[in-house]
């Protein structure tokens, strides 16, 4: 196998933040079971990355129970499942190693966030010589408020506020800073077939 399907950070702790109800692909667990079931038939390999912060107290603590997949996204034994607590997945997990020792050259990455851990993953992966195809439709993400804007508001004035940047700006600019650059960008039907 050359090839790995790197699903990130599709878990739990996202659904229980407010901003899961702006989220830009609320079939992303669709689309993803489409990329695994293909990756499976294909014998590629199937990587699980879960984000974890430790000691939090928040969502992605794994004290909490919510590090896990989202409903309807089930492993397979022998599939890697990675715990990370950086925005990339290589730099706190040992994904380098074992995508070396199954001599895989080529990375198809999905999952949650689109623009922070998914393109800085795909970011990552180009400078280390991996031939990236970034698959927009099977990620998500979430409208981003303006860097100057309280932090203490509720999510409806996040939503509300035309300073806010919207979640179609986000995966056009993500998009734009990875093609031709550190990844080919690609729909699960370009991969999977419609």
């Amino acid at each position: 196998m050359t090839r790995a399907l790197l699903v990130i950070d599709l878990q739990e702790s996202f659904r229980q933040r407010p901003s899961w109800q702006a989220v830009s692909n609320p079939d992303i667990v669709q689309k993803t079971t489409r990329l695994v079931t293909a990756a499976r038939e294909r014998e590629d390999l199937v990587i699980w990355i879960l984000h974890t912060a430790p000691g939090a107290g928040t969502p992605f603590d794994p004290a909490t129970g919510y590090v896990r997949l989202l409903d309807g996204l089930e492993t397979r034994e022998g599939e890697p499942v990675l715990s990370k607590t950086s925005r990339n997945a290589f730099t706190t997990t040992n994904l380098q190693q074992i995508l070396t020792a199954h001599g895989v050259r080529e990375l198809v990455i999905c999952g949650i966030q689109t623009e922070q851990c998914c393109e800085t993953t795909a970011r990552l992966a180009g400078d280390y010589g991996y031939d990236v195809t970034f698959v927009t439709d099977a990620t998500a993400t979430f409208p981003i408020p303006h860097r100057d804007a309280p932090a203490d508001r509720d999510y409806a004035e996040v939503l509300a506020d035309p300073r806010t940047l919207q979640v179609e700006e986000i995966i056009t600019r993500t998009e734009y800073a990875l093609a031709g650059r550190f990844a080919t960008i690609a729909s699960v039907d370009d991969l999977v077939g419609a």
